[in-house]
């Protein structure tokens, strides 16, 4: 039985396709026959360890765009649909667009207070042992994945020289959320978009949540969320259907970068009912499902992606 779901001239632009969420969406959709664009930005040694993932869309039996420049800049952005026009007969054949570009900046606002390590403290002289050597005891068990311990660990360290300023946080904020909105509308422009297109999204838990370092990324959420509610409503005239998925906290190349995001990962997988981790495959299976005809009546929504992460009160 074939797993082709799309028609073989319809399309998919993926926007920062080179890992985590975006490059699983890519290979998902392109598994079920949609053509693949896909934009990043990488370092050209980088290249050994992406090829072979867009080697695996290839094997799918569908065409691949793939390119690597800044999505971000304008007039790229005009070259890049150029370069999908030409590519083949693509007006009113684009069915998804999906926003994964991770580029933020994941600075304090204000140094940080003192930290409180008062229980480690009291239970090394509980134990009688050195506080140190307790330390190093439980930051090691802790990197090995006892996750219980998070509350004992040394805490992260965050710059105490470079704090976030009003630069930072409209890049981010342009670069993660209203950045969407210009990439809809050059495709509508250009009448490139099916009459039953989706535009997606992708936004986190630090949307309501004030994590360390994450101010301009968390109001970029806020912002993508706020933008696509509006091509929903207003875009709606064009076929145009928008949503956004809030994945639960994914161990991708993104995550990787807060700091602290090692106590992150902890708190999630005691948090979340199945223990584990989201992965960019369970967002990439809601991309898909997003983009089937049969959801074309859901527009305007947060469509949380955590196996029950953001409703869950257990802290054990």
């Amino acid at each position: 039985m074939s797993l082709k779901t799309f028609s073989s001239d319809e399309w998919a632009i993926i926007l920062g396709g080179s890992s985590g969420f975006g490059l699983a969406s890519a290979q998902k959709l392109a598994c079920h026959g949609l053509n693949i664009c896909v934009v990043h930005r990488d370092r050209r040694g980088a290249m050994s360890r992406i090829e072979p993932e867009f080697e695996k869309i290839r094997s799918q039996g569908v065409s691949l765009l793939s390119v690597n420049k800044d999505a971000l800049k304008p007039d790229i952005r005009d070259e890049i649909l150029d370069q999908l026009e030409e590519a083949g007969n693509v007006v009113g054949k684009v069915r998804v667009v999906l926003h994964s570009i991770a580029f933020g900046n994941l600075k304090l606002i204000a140094p940080e207070g003192l930290q409180n390590q008062d229980s480690r403290k009291r239970l090394a002289d509980e134990l009688g042992v050195e506080d140190s050597e307790l330390a190093t005891v439980v930051d090691r068990l802790f990197s090995e994945g006892y996750d219980g311990l998070q509350g004992l660990t040394t805490p992260p360290e965050y710059s105490s020289d470079s704090f976030l300023d009003e630069e930072d946080m409209a890049r981010t904020i342009e670069s993660m959320g209203t950045n969407l909105l210009a990439w809809t509308q050059a495709v509508a422009d250009r009448k490139l978009f099916s009459d039953d297109a989706r535009v997606l999204g992708l936004t986190s838990e630090g949307n309501r949540v004030a994590w360390k370092g994450y101010a301009a990324v968390g109001a970029a959420k806020v912002a993508l969320e706020s933008v696509s509610r509006s091509i929903a409503v207003e875009m709606a005239s064009l076929g145009i259907r928008s949503n956004i998925i809030q994945a639960g906290v994914t161990d991708t190349p993104a995550l990787r970068m807060i700091p602290g995001n090692a106590h992150l990962k902890a708190q999630a997988r005691i948090r979340n009912p199945f223990k584990r981790l989201t992965t960019p495959k369970d967002v990439a299976n809601v991309v898909y499902l997003l983009s089937l005809p049969e959801s074309s009546w859901i527009n305007g929504e947060i469509i949380r992606v955590d196996g029950g992460e953001g409703i869950s009160g257990a802290s054990r």
